[in-house]
């Protein structure tokens, strides 16, 4: 039962991922290294002195680089890759006691996907507003993105089964204004 729980924080976090891909892994860092958070075996690094200190300056580099014109575009090229993977590392870690195929393949799904399709709707937030305001509203949209990001992995921490269902509904609205979208791109051609 408390691999469940690990997927609920794992997931959460994997979703935070796709706003800002370091974000959630410095607090899940922060959080193994205190004692609130306990990682699969092989993912005991995460809580280590080194990785704490890799992922808050990254951290940095990553929340500064999107306040810069265009350069958070070409972050965004970058970070959906990053992100997806991301979130799959941070499930994977937060998921102990199962079978390795069970834990992989949750980690892939669950959490590669969830970190993927958040990530996607932020560049396509972006793209819309680059493509309209010439990139001047960009960073209010980075200033969003990293509030979600913040709020979501201390959310996915320390209340993960809330995190999840945020999560789920956000997903949920997502898909379904592309779907939206999708079927009136079909019907206006």
């Amino acid at each position: 039962m408390q691999w469940i729980m690990g997927a609920c924080v794992g997931i959460g976090l994997s979703a935070t991922c796709g706003f800002r891909v370091f974000v959630p892994m410095l607090g899940m860092s922060i959080a193994c290294k205190a004692g609130h958070l306990t990682l699969s075996h092989g993912f005991e690094w995460i809580a280590s002195w080194p990785a704490i200190i890799a992922f808050s300056i990254a951290v940095i580099i990553e929340v500064c680089g999107y306040y810069i014109p265009w350069v958070d575009n070409f972050l965004d090229s970058i970070a959906t890759p990053a992100a997806i993977v991301a979130g799959t590392i941070v499930t994977a870690a937060m998921v102990g006691d199962v079978s390795p195929f069970l834990r992989w393949s949750l980690a892939i799904i669950a959490g590669g996907g969830t970190a993927g399709v958040i990530q996607s709707s932020s560049v396509l937030v972006r793209g819309t507003s680059t493509a309209t305001t010439g990139g001047a509203a960009n960073p209010v949209v980075s200033t969003g993105e990293l509030i979600a990001s913040i709020i979501g992995t201390v959310l996915s921490i320390v209340l993960p089964v809330l995190a999840i269902i945020v999560i789920a509904f956000i997903s949920f609205i997502i898909i379904r204004r592309f779907i939206r979208k999708r079927k009136k791109l079909l019907k206006d051609t």
